[in-house]
């Protein structure tokens, strides 16, 4: 609200003229303020730990992830003859992508694998120093929820059933049940419109079910069934500095605004006037817009001698 204001019908137009109570607004664009770094002091311990978090673009979940997995060759439909079982059904509904998919979106927790480098200390003069001479990554293990029919379950039962015969009690070549298995970190970018969007990845080759955990049942508890698988591998690789070889990340630097400012010829004038009068310069020349015969033909969009785009003052 002004302090003062005032106003004049000249040649049929209404001149209102005021001085304002707050005047912060005026003259935005050469506001020192927008020049400003969003944040504290960028050279400060909490600006520098400010700009780590924003070049991240934040922290990682741990319930941001996702599992690939892929059932080895040896899994087959043959039938075993004692027991008078066959797995070729449960085959088929095991090899369609949307049981493959209920079976990564049911697992419910996992650890991405750890590595250890086997040192061995030698001594030639002074302390000893530890050299290492192999790497090691132990097991894992994975948490499923499971659907009525134990689907899930049975898909990793086919999958360690592909190393061993319940009827002759022979055992499959090595390549013919192991799979790899991948295990992605997931984020979303801020160049991109994609929510989750793979941030780390790591691939466990020739890997293999080993121990598929029992299934408890309990009238004490009605409580969604889950089960344990824990797997065996060979060794592991991160997809960003083994496969992928770079990966894409943020800006430490955060983007700075931008203000619109009027265009024109007579926009460009009008904005370096007072705000009174360049209010109702803005409603004149509206006015004359409206008014005069080409501007009257083209609905306001052409004024003679100059073409004047819509004032936003």
């Amino acid at each position: 609200m002004a302090i003062l204001r005032g106003g004049k019908r000249i040649g049929g137009f209404d001149i209102r003229l005021g001085l304002p109570r707050d005047r912060s607004l005026d003259n935005v664009q050469s506001d020192p303020r927008l020049r400003q770094k969003a944040g504290g002091n960028p050279e400060s311990t909490m600006g520098r730990f400010q700009a780590m978090v924003n070049e991240a673009e934040g922290f990682q979940r741990k319930a941001r992830f996702y599992v690939n997995f892929t059932l080895p060759k040896g899994v087959s439909g043959e039938t075993d003859e004692i027991q008078g079982f066959s797995t070729e059904t449960q085959l088929r509904a095991m090899n369609q992508d949307q049981n493959k998919r209920r079976v990564q979106a049911f697992c419910s927790e996992i650890a991405m694998p750890s590595r250890e480098g086997v040192q061995k200390e030698i001594r030639h003069n002074g302390p000893t120093r530890k050299f290492v001479y192999d790497y090691t990554s132990p097991e894992i293990s994975a948490t499923f929820y499971t659907d009525k029919f134990m689907r899930e379950r049975t898909f990793f039962e086919m999958w360690q059933k592909a190393a061993f015969s319940n009827s002759t009690h022979n055992f499959n070549y090595y390549n013919d049940y192991v799979a790899p298995l991948d295990i992605f970190a997931l984020g979303q970018f801020a160049s991109r419109d994609e929510r989750d969007d793979i941030t780390y990845g790591v691939r466990l080759f020739e890997c293999y079910p080993k121990n598929i955990s029992e299934v408890t049942f309990s009238h004490t508890a009605n409580e969604i069934q889950t089960f344990t698988v824990t797997f065996s591998f060979r060794y592991w690789v991160n997809f960003f500095l083994d496969r992928a070889g770079s990966v894409d990340i943020g800006q430490s630097d955060f983007k700075q605004p931008t203000v619109k400012r009027a265009g024109g010829i007579f926009g460009g004038l009008i904005s370096k006037l007072p705000p009174e009068i360049r209010r109702a310069g803005r409603d004149v020349l509206n006015e004359l817009r409206r008014k005069a015969p080409i501007g009257r033909i083209t609905g306001g969009r052409v004024f003679p001698p100059f073409r004047i785009p819509p004032l936003n003052i």
